[in-house]
């Protein structure tokens, strides 16, 4: 595959300068953040956490940072170990085989459960959020594709209105969002991957639960295509 025809994302230089965390609690902006960092790629699988660095970075002491590593390993996106510390944990195709089909039965139910519940002024907030997307998609900038395309599912999810439903969500995310930032995407994949929002941008205004849940389905089951081939290439 071409430089041409591959998207692909940079880590972030850890020498960026002090972001202070001045929003929500210190625990909840610590570890959104830490996340975000992970599932963007920034920190890398395999890697042990810099926690000096993190820690002079958003101007915080290791004790609130070793508390949001504990929630991050709970969450299966760190690995803690005795004297050695953290490390991001790594991907594996077996552990993403198990995860994958678990999530997009996840994604189903809650499109099917959105169109029962949502309102139009959440299907406009959606729609407004799949144009932002097709303007990143229109001028190639990956990463903030990939995060409107998270707020649109997101915002499906919440629209399902079901607690239970959302706390399984969450606890699999981080680990797809992760693998879907590591695997380069073609442009092949990518316009396959903004027609498919289309789709479900149609059957969410249609409020055709059976169908939005069909199509996010296939969505991420062809989303799991481009990290199995990545994964592949990197013989995990």
């Amino acid at each position: 595959m071409s430089h041409d025809d591959t998207a692909t994302l940079t880590r972030t230089d850890m020498s960026v300068a002090p972001e202070p965390i001045i929003r929500r609690t210190l625990h909840d902006e610590l570890l959104e953040r830490i996340r975000q960092m992970i599932v963007d790629g920034d920190l890398v699988p395999g890697e042990k956490v810099p926690e000096k660095d993190l820690c002079e970075r958003f101007g915080v002491s290791r004790t609130p940072l070793r508390e949001a590593l504990k929630v991050l390993a709970n969450d299966g996106l760190v690995t803690l170990t005795p004297n050695r510390g953290a490390m991001i944990a790594d991907l594996t195709l077996e552990g993403l085989e198990e995860a994958f089909p678990i999530m997009g039965a996840l994604e189903a139910l809650s499109g099917e459960m959105a169109c029962a519940n949502i309102t139009d002024a959440e299907i406009e907030e959606i729609r407004k959020l799949h144009k932002k997307m097709i303007a990143h998609y229109e001028t190639r900038e990956l990463k903030p594709y990939f995060r409107t395309n998270q707020e649109i599912h997101e915002m499906i999810l919440a629209a399902a209105g079901n607690q239970t439903l959302s706390s399984l969500y969450r606890g699999l995310e981080g680990r797809i969002r992760q693998a879907r930032y590591l695997a380069n995407m073609s442009t092949t994949r990518w316009t396959q991957a903004v027609q498919e929002h289309e789709q479900i941008i149609s059957a969410l205004q249609a409020r055709n639960g059976a169908e939005l849940a069909k199509i996010l389905k296939s969505h991420l089951a062809n989303k799991f295509e481009t990290v199995k081939e990545a994964l592949q290439v990197r013989g995990k």
